[in-house]
């Protein structure tokens, strides 16, 4: 099979959902890669009036940001589906994005990606968004349907529901605090219900605000 460098490989992301990139909405992504000259000569070729590309050199960063705030997006979505509002919603991105900084510092990231477009961009898009796969599961999942109801009737992939397992075994083995994907897995294995996920978060401990 053929090889190809690590440093040719790149990745895309950001707040890009391909409903809004195919009808010419106005989005702005990063291109993650280790080589950042070839990096900008892509940024250059895929770029346009509508579709704004920057470059970063933290591809670590940028892939561990697309895992996990498909996680958070999906507590969000719980949220929704239970009928909660606006304070609720803006307290799991905050907080959701308080775990992705710690999460993505302890394998290696860089803290400033988590803030940018694959990190915070992503996030808000993914938690909020119509267009969102995650932020649906969670939804139904706030109504009271099954895991195994809701992805049997769906045609995509809603990746934070595999990434969940994976992140909740790497944090456990780091010691990384990480409440919400927490509560996440522990309801998409039967261990919870949404009223008592929502509960759980918000009955910790009273503590300092930190970001990570």
């Amino acid at each position: 099979a053929e090889r190809i460098p690590s440093r040719s490989v790149f990745t895309l992301s950001g707040p890009s959902h391909a409903e809004e990139v195919g009808r010419d909405m106005p989005t702005a992504v990063v291109l993650a890669g280790a080589d950042l000259e070839l990096g900008k000569r892509l940024q250059r070729e895929i770029s346009t009036p509508r579709f704004r590309v920057y470059v970063s050199a933290d591809i670590r960063g940028v892939e561990l940001c697309g895992t996990v705030k498909n996680i958070i997006a999906i507590a969000v979505g719980i949220g929704d589906g239970l009928g909660y509002g606006d304070n609720t919603r803006g307290a799991l991105i905050s907080r959701g994005l308080a775990e992705m900084v710690r999460f993505g510092r302890a394998f290696g990231g860089r803290e400033r990606t988590f803030f940018g477009l694959a990190g915070l961009g992503d996030l808000v898009a993914t938690a909020t968004s119509p267009h969102s796969r995650n932020r649906y599961v969670g939804y139904r999942l706030g109504k009271g349907e099954s895991i195994e109801r809701i992805m049997d009737g769906m045609a995509m992939v809603a990746e934070g529901v595999y990434a969940t397992d994976v992140v909740h075994q790497l944090a456990g083995e780091r010691g990384i605090d990480m409440p919400i994907t927490d509560a996440v897995w522990r309801l998409l294995h039967g261990k919870s219900d949404p009223i008592a996920l929502v509960n759980e978060i918000m009955s910790r401990a009273p503590k300092e605000e930190r970001i990570g």
